[in-house]
């Protein structure tokens, strides 16, 4: 074994003292001869340890005392003590050879976690490879891009991702910040001459990748091509990536191909609009955490209408609460629809008016095309014509936003605003699209 106490005296000289003891010392040879060095460590991650730290320093250290030196073999030994950490100033537990974490944290919602995340079919899917990558668990790969229009969870789930981290797995080298943020630092970083460091940072000192709004990147070639290197690099080696986009990657404008490619090489998923039953108990969660009591009546009124947009929900429960304290009562069904005539198509009678889902039913029925396939991929022109002039008249007879249209088709705002424009110039130069939409037009009017 001769030759193994020799190695370790060559990486005492090379190591610091504490790093020495700590991943050296306690290694065991147990094989020597011409063809091996067989050495044994004390379990698997600290076998995992030394190969990816030490292995090629020891292979230097044999080569240098050997003209033919033996492979090197690193094997586990259950038999033998695993060593301690050391705690930091901090009091934080931090294993010597690993430099001090520099995480970037954008702040975060005190709310955003997976516990207050309300799980339905619009966003199982999405929910569940969050909560897999922040376990690190593999059941859904190593890299996310999550898609979905404003308001339906997005951060949450991200914030959710590093909640749960920093919760159980503190050493995690861990940066979560928006695209903007990204793009800001690299452009202080090249002014500042140290966009080694910056490269760094996020290759060298990264477990775990979370980048929020990639789409804001749209035309930012320098922004792009950084990104790009970083994530080859993170995704090669197994590191941890979750970026989100306010549209699907195909309707990414102004990116270069290689880079969509790049996030888009794992598992691609979409939050949608959340169904009933998910808007209820969303209602409920909220309701419960701003202490107001609502009757089941009050909530199935409030699901009902509060599509889309979560964030409507989050304001509906928010003025519900304040009209309570101010009338020092609890909330009944006037103050429920006073709440809701300012928030979507309702009055003070309670009678409705045209709303985006009663448009998509007319234009389904008027065209013979089932409501499934005007919210399906299909780009037949037989479904993407009542596609668009549905979105155009939703645009025309009510308040919803871009995003909240694009959420009823499925499709992303810019799509929607494609579709208003495209049939606002056939309204004029085609007779045939002019008289289909008046009839439309017309048949919404009379039923209101």
């Amino acid at each position: 074994m001769m030759l193994w106490e020799a190695v370790k005296h060559t990486l005492a000289a090379a190591l610091p003292a504490s790093e020495h003891s700590l991943w050296i010392s306690p290694l065991v040879c147990v094989r020597e001869n011409s063809q091996v060095l067989e050495i044994a460590c004390p379990d698997r991650f600290f076998c995992a340890w030394v190969k990816d730290r030490y292995l090629k320093l020891i292979e230097a250290s044999l080569s240098s005392l050997s003209s033919t030196p033996p492979a090197v073999s690193l094997t586990v030994s259950a038999a033998m003590p695993v060593p301690q950490p050391e705690t930091n100033g901090s009091g934080q537990l931090r294993l010597p050879g690993m430099a001090k974490l520099k995480n970037t944290v954008r702040s975060l919602h005190p709310g955003y976690t997976f516990e207050q995340f309300m799980v339905g079919d619009s966003n199982l899917m999405a929910r569940a490879a969050c909560r897999a990558i922040a376990d690190a668990d593999p059941a859904f790969g190593s890299s996310l891009f999550l898609t979905s229009s404003t308001g339906l969870g997005k951060s949450h789930l991200t914030q959710a991702v590093v909640h749960q981290v920093m919760r159980s797995a503190p050493q995690t080298r861990l940066h979560y910040l928006t695209a903007q943020q990204f793009s800001a630092e690299m452009v202080r970083n090249i002014r500042e001459n140290t966009m080694e460091q910056f490269s760094s940072r996020f290759i060298q000192g990264c477990d775990l990748l979370l980048v929020e709004d990639v789409h804001t990147l749209s035309g930012k070639t320098k922004t792009q091509e950084e990104l790009n290197n970083i994530l080859d690099y993170l995704i090669k080696s197994g590191k941890r990536v979750i970026l989100t986009s306010a549209v699907g990657p195909r309707a990414l404008n102004g990116v270069d191909e290689d880079f969509r490619s790049r996030m888009t090489s794992g598992l691609v998923t979409d939050i949608k609009a959340p169904e009933y039953s998910t808007r209820a108990s969303i209602i409920r969660c909220k309701a419960a955490a701003s202490s107001l009591p609502l009757a089941d009546e009050h909530v199935h009124l409030l699901a009902e209408h509060l599509q889309g947009d979560i964030r409507r929900i989050e304001s509906a429960v928010l003025g519900l609460r304040a009209k309570a304290s101010l009338c020092n009562a609890a909330p009944d069904s006037e103050m429920v629809r006073e709440v809701l005539e300012g928030l979507c198509n309702l009055d003070l009678g309670g009678s409705r008016r045209l709303s985006g889902e009663t448009i998509r039913e007319v234009v389904s029925s008027q065209f013979r095309v089932s409501i499934d396939d005007l919210v399906s991929r299909s780009r037949k022109q037989t479904v993407s014509f009542p596609r668009q002039i549905g979105m155009y008249l939703t645009r025309k007879y009510t308040e919803e936003s871009l995003s909240n249209i694009g959420g009823l088709y499925n499709r992303d705002h810019s799509t929607v605003l494609y579709a208003i424009k495209t049939v606002s110039r056939d309204i004029v130069q085609k007779s045939s699209v002019r008289q289909q939409v008046e009839m439309l037009a017309d048949k919404l009017e009379g039923g209101k």
